[in-house]
C-alpha cells in the first residue's frame, strides 16, 4: 500500500521532500505557482518552464502553512505525489504530453475511492477504510496526467450541506474561518479557494458541488446525470448522485471535465453520449442565447444575494439575445435519497451505529420505513420529470438563478440546527439534481462582510457547452473570480 500521511501527521512532519527538486531550472517568473490557474500552469508545464515537481512542492508547502486554519484535508499523499510528479516530468523530457492536466496537482473529496489510500467519507465508521481500486473518475484524471495531492474533508457521508459534521472536525471557510464553507464538498471548496490545490473533485446529490463553490467564491460544475461515472464513489443516493470539478475558473472546470466525461460500462448510472470539446466551447458566441429566469428561485433570498444576482442578470443580458421568465415542472418529493442512503448503510448500522454523528444517523434512519411500492413510484416520478424539463428548453437555452438563498452561516449556528441549515442551503440547487441537468455556479459578487455570492447557470441535458460558454463569458466580463481569500 502506498504510504499516506493523515492531515495531523502531515502538519507536524518535516518537509520530507524538501530536497527532491528536479534538475531543471526553477520557475523563473516572480509568481507563486499556486497563483496559476490550471489553464495558465499547463502552458508553462508543456513548455517545461515549470515542472510538475515544482508545482507539487509549492502546493504542499501551502497546505502545510495554511490547512491547520481550514481543516480542508483529511489525508495528504505527499510521497505519492512527489513520485508521480517525477515520473510525469520524465515523460515530458521524453516528448510525451498527456494533455492539459499533465502534471497538475488536484485533490479529491474523501468519498471518492483511491486504491491504497485512506478514504473515510469523513466518518468514524470508515476511519480505517483503504480501498483496493480507484474510482473511475480518478483513473481517468490520472490517465490525463493529473497528480492527486490527497483527500479532502466533507460533511459525513455527504449527508448534509455544511461540512460542520466530520470525523476530523469542521471545515472552515477561507473567507471567514468562523463560518461554514458549505457542503457536502466543503473541503474541496475551501482547498481550491485557498489555493491548496489547482482543482478538486466534489460530489453533488442536492447541491454539494455548487453550495461550497458558491460559499467559497469559486466555479463548481455539476454535469448532466450520468455523464461522469459515479462508480467507486461512496453513494448517498444513486438516483441523484453526480461528480464534478471545482476550480478557480470556468476554463479550468472545462479542462477537468474533459477526461471525466464518457461512458463507463461498469457504471450503474453512466450514459452513452457524444463528448464535445468542452474547452473549445468557451470560444462559442453567446449573443444568440436565450435566458430563462425561474422567479420562484428568487423568492425569500437574502437582499445582498438578490442584488448581486440582479446585477449579474444585467451583465448576462448584454451578452445574450433575450431574457424571459419561465416556470419549471414541479419536482416530486425527494424521497429516493432517504431510502437509497438507508439501503447502503443498513448493514453498517448494525455494527457501527454509535460511530455516526447524531444528525447523520437521524437522516439515514429516516429512510428505513419507505415501502417498495412508494420507492418504485418515486423513481417513476423522477423519470417523468427528467423528461418533462426538456420542454422548458424549447424556448430558452440557459436558466439563471441565485445559487444560494443566504450567505454562509457560522459553524456554531450550523451545528446547532444541522437539518434546518441543510434544507435552506439546497433549496435552489437540489431541483437540478432532480432534473439531472447540468448546472454551474460562478462568483457574482461579495457581501458587505466580504463573503462570496454565487450565480447559478443551468442548461438542458447534455447542454454543458452552453452552460460553460455563458459562464465563461460572464467571468470574462467581470472580475469576481480573481479575488482571493485574506489568508
Amino acid at each position: 500500500m502506498a504510504r499516506a500521511f493523515t492531515r495531523r501527521d502531515f502538519l507536524t512532519a518535516s518537509a520530507t521532500a524538501a530536497a527532491c527538486l528536479a534538475t531543471r531550472p526553477a520557475f523563473a517568473q516572480a509568481t507563486d505557482p499556486t497563483d496559476l490557474t490550471i489553464a495558465e500552469a499547463q502552458r508553462l508545464v508543456r513548455r517545461r518552464d515549470l515542472s510538475p515537481l515544482e508545482l507539487v512542492k509549492a502546493y504542499v508547502a501551502r497546505i502545510r502553512r495554511l490547512d491547520d486554519r481550514l481543516n480542508a484535508f483529511v489525508t495528504v499523499t505527499e510521497e505519492r505525489a512527489v513520485e508521480r510528479a517525477r515520473a510525469l516530468e520524465a515523460e515530458l523530457a521524453a516528448g510525451r504530453w498527456r494533455g492539459p492536466l499533465h502534471g497538475i496537482p488536484i485533490a479529491l473529496k474523501d468519498n471518492i475511492d483511491t486504491a491504497g489510500v485512506l478514504t473515510t467519507a469523513a466518518s468514524a465508521v470508515f476511519a480505517d477504510r483503504v480501498p483496493d481500486e480507484d474510482a473511475e473518475v480518478v483513473t481517468r484524471l490520472e490517465a490525463a496526467g493529473a497528480i492527486v495531492l490527497g483527500k479532502l474533508n466533507m460533511h459525513e457521508f455527504a449527508y448534509g450541506g455544511t461540512s460542520a459534521f466530520t470525523h476530523t472536525g469542521p471545515v472552515r471557510n477561507p473567507w471567514d474561518t468562523d463560518r461554514i464553507p458549505g457542503g457536502s464538498s466543503g473541503g474541496s471548496g475551501a482547498a481550491v479557494a485557498a489555493r491548496l490545490c489547482a482543482g478538486a473533485l466534489g460530489t453533488d446529490t442536492g447541491g454539494s458541488v455548487r453550495i461550497p463553490a458558491a460559499h467559497c467564491g469559486i466555479a463548481g460544475l455539476k454535469p448532466t446525470y450520468g455523464l461522469a461515472s459515479i462508480r467507486g464513489i461512496v453513494p448517498l443516493s444513486v438516483s441523484l448522485d453526480h461528480v464534478g470539478p471545482m476550480c478557480r475558473s470556468v476554463a479550468d472546470a472545462a479542462l477537468m471535465l474533459q477526461p471525466m466525461a464518457g461512458y463507463d460500462p461498469r457504471g450503474i448510472a453512466s450514459i452513452e453520449a457524444d463528448i464535445p470539446d468542452y474547452a473549445g466551447a468557451l470560444r462559442r458566441r453567446t449573443s444568440a442565447m436565450r435566458l430563462g429566469v425561474p422567479r420562484a428561485f428568487y423568492e425569500d433570498v437574502d437582499p445582498q444575494v438578490l442584488a448581486a444576482v440582479e446585477r449579474a442578470l444585467g451583465v448576462l443580458g448584454d451578452l445574450t439575445a433575450d431574457t424571459r421568465d419561465v416556470e419549471l415542472p414541479p419536482l416530486p418529493e425527494a424521497r429516493t435519497v432517504g431510502v437509497e442512503a438507508y439501503a447502503y448503510h443498513a448493514d453498517l448500522l448494525e455494527e457501527h451505529r454509535g460511530l455516526y454523528a447524531g444528525s447523520t444517523l437521524a437522516r439515514i434512519e429516516g429512510g428505513a420505513d419507505m415501502s417498495a411500492a412508494d420507492y418504485a413510484e418515486a423513481r417513476y416520478q423522477l423519470a417523468l420529470v427528467r423528461k418533462a424539463v426538456a420542454a422548458v428548453f424549447d424556448d430558452v437555452d440557459v436558466l439563471v438563478t441565485p445559487t444560494l438563498v443566504e450567505l454562509p452561516v457560522s459553524i456554531e449556528a450550523a451545528m446547532a440546527s444541522p437539518l434546518e441549515a441543510t434544507a435552506i442551503l439546497i433549496r435552489n440547487t437540489a431541483p437540478f439534481n432532480g432534473y439531472g441537468t447540468p448546472a454551474i455556479t460562478v462568483p457574482c459578487g461579495f457581501s458587505r462582510e466580504g463573503l462570496p455570492i454565487g450565480l447559478q447557470l443551468c442548461g438542458r441535458a447534455l447542454g454543458e457547452v452552453d452552460v460553460l460558454a455563458l459562464a465563461h463569458a460572464y467571468e470574462q466580463a467581470t472580475d469576481w473570480h480573481e479575488r482571493t481569500p485574506p489568508l
